[in-house]
């Protein structure tokens, strides 16, 4: 398999629509390709086929074949590209760090950073009882080991 070659024609399929861009490319057992798409406002059927006949129709399948899925992430796939968290902005995420988990509205994305918010329940300084206090987080996109949109139903 040429995966130069499929490297080349997913760009140029890409490049057709700038609101989508890679997740994940896989070139897997038994010659079979697996293309992972997101889009700024998701991905369409249509835009997948698109994808999957640039590729397909610009191989050729008597020199070895092949077969080919283009997909978009799935509910549980996290969060890997600086625009799928842009894409998220005011959702809430679930953050593993090294030592840490956080729970938060993703409210802002920089190129090298997010920032998370959230409500919590502490002790009050003087007195007895909790009162509701605002938190933020900012962490790196070194610090992440995973980030996931929290669905809630």
């Amino acid at each position: 398999m040429d995966q130069e070659k499929v490297k080349e024609l997913l760009q140029e399929a890409l490049q057709e629509n700038e609101s989508l861009y890679l997740i994940d490319l896989q070139f897997l057992a038994n010659s079979k390709i697996k293309v992972i798409v997101d889009g700024d406002s998701g991905v369409s059927l249509s835009e997948c086929m698109r994808i999957s006949r640039k590729i397909e129709h610009n191989l050729d399948r008597e020199e070895e074949d092949f077969s080919l899925e283009v997909t978009t992430p799935d509910i549980a796939h996290p969060l890997t590209v600086n625009r799928q968290y842009k894409k998220n902005i005011n959702r809430i995420l679930k953050v593993k760090t090294l030592t840490e988990e956080f729970e938060g509205t993703l409210t802002e994305v920089t190129d090298d950073h997010i920032m998370l918010f959230w409500k919590a329940r502490e002790p009050k300084p003087i007195g007895k009882g909790k009162h509701t206090v605002d938190k933020t987080k900012v962490l790196t996109y070194e610090e992440i080991i995973e980030a996931k949109v929290k669905i809630i139903f």
